[in-house]
């Protein structure tokens, strides 16, 4: 996780967004503003300029941050339909204990608790916010054989995983290889509830995933989307809807440096991946 940033978010209200990722989550504010004209002009979303955004860190003081910033969200917007980024991945103490607490809580449970196809120490659940957002709540129980995770250090502790819906996996991992030098295990199938179900199929479909992540760490997952997945809809000028960017600390040439706990001072640089999602590189130690 040593590369793994932040994930930008998009809502209506940062405001209200980040109030119930503290009252939820346990979350802890810890930055808000407005976006500058440069960190726009950067995410090649002019109109984002000015806009309200507010940042989060988990209670563990992990530095991966959620930043929620201001941003319409097309009515044609469709979770877990279109290709980008699809979901973040909180690890937690106890899914079941974080499955309870939730349950009268503003986030609709879209999948409850279980362990993964073919790996049974890793037991998620998946809910969906008001924002449209899908957010994977992860107990983890023990390391699977091709990567290092984490234990949660507060009851649901920091983004551990970025999802990423692609419609050619072998093409994307090779990007990620190329550009950010990461790589992973073989690609494997598993049944996915929560994307069946999106797309009408099967519950014991099986779906294509690979997990990438740099130095033993593993922090990206790709998920071959079926053929229906189309690009996400986005207002001219605005971010994509839902889970806009992912911020991985790496090299950045050509990059302009901004301010807040983010960045910490250092140059960023956004690129895009085969299917247009905005992937963040900043220059970090």
């Amino acid at each position: 996780m040593r590369l793994l940033r932040a994930a930008t978010l998009v809502t209506p209200d940062p405001d209200a967004t980040a109030a119930r990722y503290q009252h939820w989550f346990g979350y802890r504010s810890m930055e808000t503003g407005r976006i500058s004209p440069a960190l726009a002009e950067s995410w090649a979303a002019p109109a984002m300029a000015g806009r309200r955004y507010h940042v989060l860190a988990p209670a563990s003081d992990a530095p991966v941050y959620l930043r929620f910033v201001e941003g319409a969200i097309p009515g044609s917007y469709r979770p877990l339909r279109t290709l980008g980024w699809g979901a973040i991945e909180l690890c937690v103490q106890d899914v079941q204990t974080v499955f309870a607490k939730l349950q009268d809580s503003p986030f609709t449970i879209i999948g409850p608790p279980k362990a993964l196809d073919g790996a049974p120490a890793i037991w998620p659940m998946q809910v969906q916010g008001p924002d449209g957002e899908i957010v994977f709540l992860t107990e983890i129980r023990a390391d699977e054989p091709h990567a290092r995770l984490p234990r949660a250090a507060a009851a649901i502790d920091c983004l551990f995983i970025a999802v990423l819906a692609c419609a050619d996996l072998a093409a994307t991992r090779a990007w990620f290889a190329d550009h950010l030098h990461l790589s992973g295990g073989p690609d494997f199938e598993l049944a996915y509830t929560t994307l069946s179900r999106a797309f009408a199929l099967p519950a014991t479909h099986k779906h294509k995933i690979a997990v990438l992540g740099h130095a033993g760490d593993a922090f990206l997952q790709l998920d071959q989307y079926p053929p229906e997945a189309t690009a996400r809809p986005t207002i001219t000028g605005e971010l994509p809807p839902g889970i806009a960017i992912v911020s991985f600390a790496g090299p950045a040439s050509h990059a302009l440096v901004h301010g807040g706990i983010i960045y910490a001072g250092a140059a960023s640089e956004v690129l895009r991946t085969p299917d247009g999602a905005l992937v963040e590189r900043i220059a970090l130690p």
